[in-house]
């Protein structure tokens, strides 16, 4: 293993190594430029009928996609992510500098890249990590293909949405599995909780095993005073997903590394799972969106304030979020259907994130327009308070841990069947099931079916179902 670590290591030999300071930005004034964007924009002009991409930057698609003049494959003067040695190094030393990594990688294939790169280099230190129970389904995935055993945890509940598990219940499997490589926990989530990341880093530490953090939801709280919140303050290795709250196009994300021995290990995952032909525009926009937030913190900081502000709006009950721009409207807490509140948003044009049911979740950002927030809190309120959908909340089957037979991985290898739902009640799981959004499965792979599953999922948009129906276990 530390031979393979060495040879992959010599990728990162054309990352200009600097003598760079974590620069924080929030404590010194450094105004940055986009480096990517403005070299591809130089050469936008440029005809690109001998290489890829097919549309060749020309015609109708032009017009319908401006964006084409920066769509490009790998040139002498466009950098290759895959081994930077221009543009692409000094931008991804950049935006390690702002985030306070070691050493920051650009993705363009979401947050899901991340994960899977970084449990890549936790298999060198073990064969099991711990997962907490709300964990992405790209985890729960990443494991499956690693041949990882996920030592499952769950958080307390608070007003129907969990919570990160405890440090001490951490500590109890760190201190007593040699075998596990260390803890991978999203923090924050959809509803804001924050992890307690600094006692999850000082235990880990003490027993050797690695903090990762699933940090999709959390890239802009590196511009929040004291950077509160961000997983760069503590973990050893973690991913931004940064399409998702800064001003990034979809599937843009950052892996970001501290811990040196990792770095091997992760450029070996990267390299494993990443596609060969990055994006340039989304690279581009990933650049741009921590750089936009790097020059304008202040900016952030305001709209974080007056979004916090808001949460107090008469008429209706939100979820108490760590993070400033998480909104989590408790529809069921007036009797009313989320799901029922959402579509009467949407005959406003007004759409959020999504609804499990109970709360609907609006995905604020830097970028919001507070104006827009006002208006859809005003739609909203006369929603709730409305004879209309009164009492129409009907509570769904919470998200727990079950029964369990077999290992995960063992009952993911186990002969299986698919069924309906009316028939797996009392039946073995034999692949995660959950809902979309927000990804997290209802039942895990080794865990009995139970009626309370089955209606966590009714009526819901899912992932892990085939056709409706439920791959469980063979009798």
């Amino acid at each position: 293993m530390a031979q393979r670590g060495a040879e992959l290591l010599k990728l990162t030999k054309n990352l200009r190594a600097r003598n760079r300071t974590k620069i924080f930005v929030n404590s010194k004034k450094t105004m940055y430029d986009y480096l990517i964007y403005n070299q591809l924009k130089k050469y936008g002009g440029v005809q690109k009928t001998f290489h890829m991409p097919g549309h060749k930057g020309r015609g109708e698609f032009k017009k319908l996609f401006p964006v084409a003049d920066i769509d490009v494959t790998e040139l002498s003067y466009s950098d290759n992510l895959a081994d930077p040695s221009g543009v692409i190094a000094d931008a991804q030393c950049e935006i390690a500098s702002i985030l306070g990594a070691a050493r920051s990688y650009i993705l363009t294939e979401g947050s899901s890249l991340g994960i899977f790169a970084m449990l890549y280099a936790a298999a060198e230190r073990g064969n099991k990590v711990i997962v907490p129970r709300n964990s992405h389904q790209s985890v729960w995935n990443a494991c499956r293909v690693l041949g990882l055993e996920p030592v499952v945890v769950q958080g307390e509940t608070k007003d129907g949405v969990i919570l990160p598990p405890s440090p001490a219940e951490v500590e109890h499997i760190a201190k007593n599995d040699l075998t596990v490589a260390g803890l991978i926990v999203v923090s924050p989530d959809y509803y804001g909780n924050v992890a307690p990341l600094a006692e999850y880093s000082e235990i880990l530490k003490k027993y050797n095993k690695i903090l990762m953090v699933d940090g999709a939801h959390g890239a802009h709280l590196a511009f929040m005073p004291e950077r509160e919140g961000y997983a760069g303050k503590f973990a050893d290795i973690w991913v931004d997903g940064a399409h998702k709250n800064l001003c990034t196009l979809t599937q843009g994300a950052i892996l970001n590394i501290n811990d040196s021995d990792l770095f091997g290990g992760a450029l070996g995952g990267l390299s494993l799972f990443g596609t060969t032909s990055p994006s340039y525009p989304i690279m581009a926009s990933v650049e741009y969106g921590v750089k936009q937030l790097a020059n304008n913190p202040a900016h952030a900081q305001k709209v974080a304030a007056e979004i916090i502000s808001l949460r107090d709006s008469k008429g209706i009950s939100v979820y108490p979020s760590a993070d400033p721009f998480k909104f989590a409207v408790d529809c069921g807490a007036g009797g009313v259907s989320a799901d029922l509140a959402a579509a009467a948003l949407e005959k406003k044009d007004i759409y959020c994130e999504f609804s499990d049911g109970r709360y609907l979740l609006f995905y604020l950002s830097p970028a919001a327009d507070i104006k827009d927030v006002k208006k859809a809190i005003k739609v909203l309120r006369g929603i709730l308070s409305g004879k209309k959908l009164a009492g129409t909340y009907r509570p769904r089957g919470e998200i727990r841990a079950q029964a369990r037979s077999y290992s995960f991985q063992y009952a993911l290898k186990k002969p299986a069947e698919w069924v309906a739902p009316a028939e797996a009640a009392g039946r073995m799981c034999a692949q995660n099931f959950g809902v979309a959004p927000p990804c997290i499965p209802v039942c895990v792979a080794g865990e009995m079916i139970t009626e309370e599953a089955l209606r966590a999922i009714s009526g819901c948009k899912t992932f892990g179902l085939s056709g409706g129906k439920i791959k469980v276990v063979a009798k």
